[in-house]
C-alpha cells in the first residue's frame, strides 16, 4: 500500500452512488409509504415497522459484508450490491402482497450493507490510503445531499408513476450508474497489506493505529461499540418524531418550519470539519458529537415553547448528527488502523442499526406512558451515556503500556 490518495474523480463517483443508494433504499420510503399502505390494505405504521424490521436483518449481515469487503475488495463487493439493490427494488415493486413485500423489503435492507457507507468507507482505503480520514469527511459532505435530492425527486415521479413504477425507475438507475461506477472502482482497488507505513498513511495525520493491550483493545471496541449504538438510539429516536414533537411542545406549524435547518446543519458541521478539523483527532470529534446531541435535546426542553430554542436544538442536533456519520468511519480507523477495517466498520454498522430500527417504538411507548417532556429529558440522559463511552477511550489511550507491550504491539 503506497501512499498513494484516493483520485478526485473515484471520490466523486463513489459520493454519487452513495445519494443514489440513500436515496432510492431509504429517503424514498416516507414519500411512498402512504401509497404502499393504501394499495396493500395495511396501517402505515405497520409498513415502518416492517422497515425496522428489516434494518434488523440488515444490521445482522453487516459485519459479514465488511469480512468480505476485506477479503474480496470492497469496489467487488459494492458491485454485487449495486445488482442486489437493483434485484431487491424490482421484487419490491411487482410484491404482489404484505408477506412478499416485507420480504423483498428486507433484501432492500441486505442491499444496503454492500454499497453504503460502511462499504464505500472501506473502498475509500483500499484504493488510496494517504488521507482517508479527510477523503471520508469529504464523501459523507457530498452524500449528505442525499435526502435533499431524493425526497423532492420522489415526490416529482410519484405524481405520474405508481409506488411500484417508481420502484422500477430507482432500480434501472441503479444499474446504470452505480453498477459501472462500483465495477471501476473494482479495479482501482488494491488488496490489504500489513506494511506498517502503509497503516499510517491510511490514517492520514494521525500518529498509526493506538497500540493497546490485548485486554484493553477489546474494552476499546465495546466502547466503541456502544457510543455508536447510543448516537444511534438517539438520533433516530428523535429525527422520526422530530415534526410532531415540535407541534406537541407547542411551537405549531413554526415547528415544522425549523425542522427543514436540520439538512443544512448537518451538511454545514461536515464542510467545518473538512475546513478546520484535519489536526484534530478523531476521539475528540467523537466526544463533541455525542455531546452536540443531548446538548440540543436541553435547550429545546429548557426554552419550550421558545422558536429561538427550537432552532438551536434543531442546528446542534443536526450538527451533532453530521459528526457521527463521519467518526463512524474515522474513529475505527484511528484506534485500530487498516487491518480488518472492514469487518469492524460493519460491527459498528450493525450496532447502530439496532439501536436505530428500536429508537422510535421505544419513543413513542416513552411519550405515552410518561409523557413528551420527560420521555425527552430521558432520551437526552441517554445520550449522555455516548458521552462517557468515547471519553472512557481517551481515557484508556492515555494509559502509558509496559515497555513489553510496546515492543509487541503491532
Amino acid at each position: 500500500m503506497s501512499d498513494r490518495k484516493i483520485p478526485a474523480a473515484a471520490l466523486w463517483a463513489l459520493g454519487l452512488t452513495q445519494i443514489i443508494g440513500y436515496g432510492t433504499l431509504y429517503y424514498s420510503f416516507s414519500i411512498l409509504v402512504p401509497s404502499i399502505a393504501l394499495e396493500l390494505a395495511w396501517p402505515e405504521q405497520w409498513v415502518f415497522g416492517a422497515l425496522s424490521a428489516s434494518l434488523l436483518v440488515g444490521g445482522l449481515f453487516a459485519p459479514t459484508a465488511g469480512r468480505w469487503a476485506d477479503r474480496f475488495g470492497a469496489g467487488r463487493v459494492m458491485t454485487f450490491g449495486s445488482l442486489a439493490a437493483a434485484a431487491a427494488l424490482v421484487a419490491c415493486a411487482i410484491a404482489p402482497g404484505r408477506v412478499s413485500f416485507v420480504a423483498a423489503l428486507m433484501a432492500m435492507e441486505l442491499a444496503s450493507a454492500f454499497v453504503l457507507y460502511s462499504a464505500a468507507f472501506v473502498a475509500i482505503v483500499q484504493i488510496g490510503g494517504a488521507r482517508a480520514q479527510r477523503s471520508i469527511t469529504h464523501l459523507t459532505l457530498i452524500a449528505g445531499f442525499a435526502s435533499t435530492l431524493f425526497w423532492p425527486l420522489t415526490a416529482a415521479l410519484h405524481e405520474y408513476l405508481t409506488w411500484r413504477e417508481v420502484y422500477l425507475v430507482f432500480a434501472g438507475i441503479n444499474v446504470a450508474v452505480c453498477l459501472p461506477i462500483h465495477a471501476w472502482l473494482a479495479r482501482l482497488s488494491r488488496r490489504v497489506d500489513k506494511n506498517p507505513s502503509a497503516t499510517a498513511a491510511a490514517i492520514g495525520p494521525a500518529s498509526g493505529p493506538v497500540a493497546f493491550t490485548a485486554r484493553d483493545r477489546s474494552r476499546v471496541f465495546l466502547l466503541m461499540l456502544g457510543g455508536f449504538a447510543i448516537e444511534g438510539f438517539v438520533l433516530s429516536s428523535i429525527l422520526v418524531h422530530m415534526v410532531p414533537l415540535t407541534t406537541a411542545l407547542g411551537l405549531g406549524s413554526a415547528g415544522l418550519v425549523v425542522t427543514t435547518l436540520f439538512g443544512p446543519s448537518q451538511v454545514a458541521s461536515r464542510l467545518i470539519n473538512m475546513l478546520f478539523g484535519g489536526r484534530l483527532a478523531q476521539t475528540w470529534l467523537a466526544v463533541i458529537g455525542a455531546t452536540l446531541l443531548p446538548l440540543g435535546l436541553v435547550a429545546l426542553l429548557a426554552t419550550t415553547p421558545s422558536l429561538p430554542g427550537a432552532i438551536a436544538f434543531v442546528i446542534l442536533f443536526g450538527l451533532g448528527s453530521g459528526l457521527a456519520s463521519i467518526v463512524g468511519g474515522t474513529l475505527p480507523l484511528e484506534l485500530f488502523g487498516r487491518e480488518r477495517y472492514g469487518a469492524r466498520l460493519g460491527w459498528v454498522t450493525a450496532a447502530r442499526q439496532f439501536s436505530s430500527a428500536l429508537a422510535p417504538f421505544a419513543l413513542a411507548m416513552a411519550m405515552a406512558g410518561l409523557g413528551v417532556q420527560p420521555s425527552l429529558w430521558l432520551t437526552a440522559a441517554v445520550g449522555m451515556l455516548g458521552i462517557l463511552a468515547f471519553s472512557a477511550i481517551i481515557l484508556i489511550r492515555r494509559q502509558p503500556l509496559a515497555p513489553v507491550m510496546l515492543t509487541s504491539a503491532n
